[in-house]
C-alpha cells in the first residue's frame, strides 16, 4: 500500500521500530516493520551495511539491543569502517548491547543436497540473539549466505525459510541485498518475501555524484514513495528534509527591520515578515549582497543569530568589502551571532549542499538564512533538480519558521526569473536592475511582490557609499 508523501496521517496499525537515521522515519511513518523482515538493496558503496549498523546502533537508543550477523567483513573491520561515522561499535559491544557475529562461508565447503538446510545457521542466529537479548538484527550480505547455491528450487526454500525464522522470533530484521541485473535483486525472491524493501542508488551525472533512496514496497503501512536524495557523512545517514504539501506551517506577524531604512518605508514601514522567504535579484554590480549583508548586520544587531552561506566570496572578503560601504560584520562574527559558511558550488552535489546547510541550521539554530547566489547551485546540478532542491529547502525552513534571504544572478539583459525560477515560491521578492543615464550608471531598485502587507511598486535609486545604503 502506497501513499503519497504528501500523506502525515499518524499510523496505529501497524507497529515500528524507529531507525534513528534523519529523514527515513518520517518518509516511512515511524521506520521499519516491528518484528518483521526487511531488505535493503543497492551496489558496491551504495551504504548498505552502514545503513544496517547505523539501525543497530541507534536501536540501543531506543532500549533495543542488535546483532549484525557480517558474511563478508570482520568485527574488526566493521569497527574499522563505522567509527568515521562517530558510531561507537567497540563500546556497545563491550555493554553487551550489540553483537557482531562474522561467518564464514566457502562456497567449496558447501555441499548441495536435497537435504541442505539452514539449520546450523538458525542455531548461531538464536544463540547470538539469546546472549544480548536482541530486538534487531542484521545479515549483511545474503548472496554472500547463498553463494555456494544454484539449485534454484533449494535456494528458494531456504530463503522463505530463514525470512519465516526471522518472523517467528519477533525480530526486526534488516538484510542487505546486491542489485540483480534483470530483477531487483539478484535472486529475485528476497523482495517478494520482505514486509519492506529498500532501494539505494548511486549514480554519477556530469560528473557529481549523487546518492538515493526509494521505499520500494512497504506492506500494511502508507510510506513516501519518491526518490529522496541522502548523504553519508561523520555523521552516519541523512535523507534530504520532506516537502510537506499540507503546507501547514504558521505564519508569523512580527517584522525584521531590512537594516535599510528607506527599503523598510517601502515594505509598510516595517520590513520583512519573519518566516518569510525574500529573493533578491539582479545583475552583477547592482548591489545584492550589500542588501543580504545589511540584512545580517540588523539581524545580529536586534540579538538573534543569522547564518550565512556564501557561493562566491571568502567570509574575510564579504567583511572587507562591506566595511568600505560602513557595515562592520566583525562584531557580530566575534560574539557568535553571525556565521558565516563559505563553499564553491560545484565542490558538491545537490544534495550534498542541501545536508551542509540543513545540518548547520540544527547546530547553530539560527533565525535567519542567507544564501548568496542561490542561482550559482545551477552549476551544482540540472535545473530541475536544482528547483526540487530549493522546494525542499524553502519547506523545510518555513517549518522551523526561519526567515531566509537568497540573492539571485540574473542575465544581464533579463527582466525574468532567477536562474532557478523559483519566484512562485518567494514571498518578498527585490529586483535590481542597472541603466545607463548620460553616461552614467544607475541601479533601480523595485519591489516585485511582497505577500502579507502593502508595498511601495515604485522605481527607487540606490547607492552604496561609504556612508551606506541609500534609496530614493
Amino acid at each position: 500500500m502506497q501513499s503519497n508523501e504528501t500523506t502525515a496521517n499518524n499510523e496505529e496499525t501497524l507497529e515500528k521500530s524507529p531507525t534513528g537515521i534523519q529523514g527515513f522515519d518520517e518518509i516511512t511513518f515511524g521506520g521499519l516493520p516491528k518484528g518483521r523482515p526487511s531488505i535493503i538493496i543497492g551496489g558496491p558503496g551504495s551504504g548498505k551495511t552502514l545503513f544496517g549498523m547505523e539501525f543497530l546502533v541507534n536501536g540501543v537508543k531506543y532500549g533495543e539491543p542488535g546483532v549484525f550477523i557480517a558474511f563478508e567483513e570482520t568485527e574488526k573491520d566493521l569497527e574499522k569502517n563505522t567509527a568515521s561515522l562517530g558510531f561507537h561499535v567497540k563500546q556497545l559491544v563491550e555493554q553487551n548491547k550489540l553483537l557482531i557475529d562474522h561467518i564464514r562461508i566457502e562456497k567449496s565447503e558447501i555441499e548441495e543436497t536435497g537435504e541442505y538446510d539452514l539449520e546450523g545457521l538458525f542455531i548461531r542466529l538464536g544463540s547470538a540473539i539469546d546472549e544480548v537479548g536482541a530486538k534487531r538484527i542484521v545479515l549483511d550480505t545474503i548472496e554472500s549466505l547463498f553463494s555456494g547455491l544454484s539449485n534454484e528450487a533449494v535456494l528458494r526454500a531456504e530463503l522463505r525459510r530463514l525470512f519465516g525464522w526471522l518472523k517467528e522470533r519477533g525480530m526486526t530484521a534488516l538484510i542487505t541485498a546486491e542489485r540483480g541485473t534483470d530483477t531487483m535483486t539478484r535472486y529475485g525472491l528476497e523482495e517478494y518475501v520482505s514486509d519492506c524493501v529498500i532501494m539505494l542508488d548511486h549514480r554519477v551525472n556530469g560528473q557529481i555524484s549523487t546518492r538515493r533512496l526509494r521505499v520500494v514496497k512497504y506492506r500494511g503501512s502508507m510510506h513516501g514513495t519518491n526518490e529522496y536524495p541522502f548523504i553519508i557523512d561523520n555523521k552516519g545517514f541523512q535523507l534530504m528534509p520532506i516537502t510537506s504539501a499540507a503546507l501547514d506551517y504558521m505564519a508569523p506577524r512580527e517584522r525584521y527591520s531590512t537594516g535599510i531604512p528607506e527599503l523598510d518605508e517601502m515594505l509598510s514601514g516595517k520590513g520583512f515578515l519573519k518566516g518569510s522567504t525574500i529573493m533578491v535579484s539582479g545583475s552583477p554590480g547592482t548591489g545584492k549582497t550589500s542588501i543580504a549583508c545589511a540584512f545580517a548586520n540588523q539581524v545580529c544587531k536586534s540579538n538573534e543569530r543569522c547564518m550565512y552561506f556564501a557561493m562566491e566570496e571568502s567570509p574575510h572578503q564579504i567583511m572587507r568589502n562591506m566595511a568600505s560601504i560602513g557595515i562592520d560584520l566583525e562584531p557580530c562574527i566575534k560574539n557568535g551571532s553571525l556565521q558565516i559558511h563559505a563553499t564553491r558550488p560545484t565542490l558538491y552535489g545537490l544534495e550534498t549542499h542541501l545536508s551542509i546547510i540543513q545540518r548547520a541550521i540544527d547546530e547553530f539554530n539560527p533565525n535567519v538564512i542567507i544564501i548568496d547566489p542561490i542561482s550559482n547551485l545551477i552549476s551544482a546540478g540540472l535545473e530541475g533538480d536544482v528547483k526540487a532542491m530549493l522546494t525542499r529547502m524553502i519547506d523545510y525552513l518555513k517549518t522551523k519558521q526561519i526567515t531566509t534571504l537568497f540573492t539571485s544572478l540574473k542575465p544581464m539583459e533579463a527582466g525574468g526569473e532567477s536562474a532557478a525560477q523559483i519566484s512562485s515560491w518567494i514571498d518578498t521578492w527585490i529586483s535590481l536592475t542597472n541603466k545607463e543615464v548620460n553616461e552614467d550608471v544607475i541601479t533601480r531598485l523595485r519591489v516585485i511582490k511582497s505577500r502579507g502587507m502593502s508595498h511601495s511598486k515604485k522605481l527607487k535609486e540606490l547607492k552604496l557609499s561609504e556612508k551606506g545604503i541609500n534609496i530614493r
